[in-house]
């Protein structure tokens, strides 16, 4: 018989985040070694990063990152998007063959605009266009996934242990101003390439640790927007909340996060500050469905920053720290002290109070 305290149970999933306030790039390697002490917080079923600048050269274009499952599959994708698209650059994304990563779809990327005629046509902005074209194809075109959207960004993500996704990826030979990574431990949904985090929409992504047991309440909303979410996993949902109450709603960063993490009324009815009290009886009122119900810790990555934020009973962990102008996020100090033994003032922050880092403008 085991006894209590002689094996280790992990509260699930990995996460870590660093960004420079000054918009310094750094190459992927401090990310992926802040992974390592925190093997055992995954399965092997799904590992993955997301980096912001990296794509300094097509800043401008709309980076593309797909997964297919055959070159017909990629033939008909490419026709898909020539139709209302300018295709700048259309190529595999490197990678190096280890024994640890097994079983990998056709992996490209494509840089591409929107078409001004197209976009006229039907008078939608940009981002919208580019959002719906998302969720066609992984939709609508079976065998054909869209893993990466953003501008001047990208995810890579596999099934195996974050760590060697990295190296998989050939990460160390990318540059930016942010990372985050991902170790999966699913609990109750399939391990598969598309299945692991970082989900992503635009320029955000989502690595996320937990459970939501609001996910059907959620989707059912979301839904009745144009996102879908066909990707078999709970944590897809929170990436498309946050880019409808952001970018479609207009919401600032905190007061989305006072709607997925809302405080309770209680503790609203306690504000003294009538401004205060009234946004945040507001936002509750208007957006109850958005509410993530159970345990989490995120980390939202977009152009320009991170937001990380705890459940508001924060059951799960999440630690922060900072040395010169980096800013570390992880679910344990020991991934900080990986990516810099120094840090300093590492904190947990409360439950519900999303800890926003951004870098100075005009560095990105």
């Amino acid at each position: 018989m085991e006894r209590e305290g002689s094996i280790r149970i992990p509260s699930g999933c990995a996460i870590a985040a660093v960004i420079s306030r000054e918009g310094k790039r750094m190459t992927g390697e401090a990310i992926i070694g802040a992974m390592k002490p925190m093997h055992d917080r995954s399965n092997g079923l799904g590992g993955g990063f997301a980096g912001y600048g990296i794509y300094p050269e097509y800043r401008d274009l709309y980076a593309f990152h797909l997964f297919f499952d055959c070159r017909d599959t990629r033939k008909a994708c490419e026709a898909m998007l020539k139709e209302h698209y300018e295709i700048v650059k259309g190529e595999v994304i490197p990678t190096r063959k280890i024994p640890a990563i097994t079983d990998e779809p056709l992996i490209w990327r494509y840089f591409v605009t929107p078409l001004k005629s197209v976009l006229a046509d039907l008078q939608l902005d940009e981002k919208e266009f580019v959002a719906r074209t998302v969720m066609k194809i992984n939709t609508e075109l079976s065998g054909a996934y869209v893993f990466s959207s953003g501008k001047n960004m990208g995810t890579f993500k596999a099934v195996g242990y974050p760590e060697d996704v990295g190296v998989f990826y050939r990460l160390d030979e990318y540059e930016g101003y942010s990372w985050t990574a991902h170790g999966r431990y699913p609990t109750n949904t399939p391990g598969w390439w598309g299945g692991a985090h970082p989900f992503a929409l635009l320029d955000f992504s989502i690595v996320h640790n937990g459970e939501i047991s609001s996910y059907d309440a959620n989707r059912r909303f979301i839904e009745m927007f144009g996102y879908k979410c066909n990707l078999q996993t709970d944590t897809e949902v929170i990436t498309y909340i946050l880019d409808y109450l952001v970018r479609r709603q207009g919401l600032s960063l905190t007061e989305a996060a006072n709607v997925i993490a809302a405080p309770f009324w209680s503790t609203i009815e306690n504000k003294t500050d009538e401004y205060e009290r009234r946004k945040l009886q507001y936002l509750r009122t208007v957006f109850p469905s958005l509410l993530v119900t159970g345990p989490f810790s995120i980390v939202l990555g977009f152009t320009g920053g991170l937001m990380a934020l705890n459940d508001r009973l924060k059951l799960r962990s999440m630690v922060v720290g900072e040395k010169d102008d980096r800013v570390f996020i992880a679910s344990e100090e020991a991934a900080i002290r990986a990516m810099e033994p120094e840090a300093r003032g590492i904190c947990a922050p409360a439950g519900g109070e999303p800890v926003v880092v951004r870098v100075k403008e005009g560095a990105y």
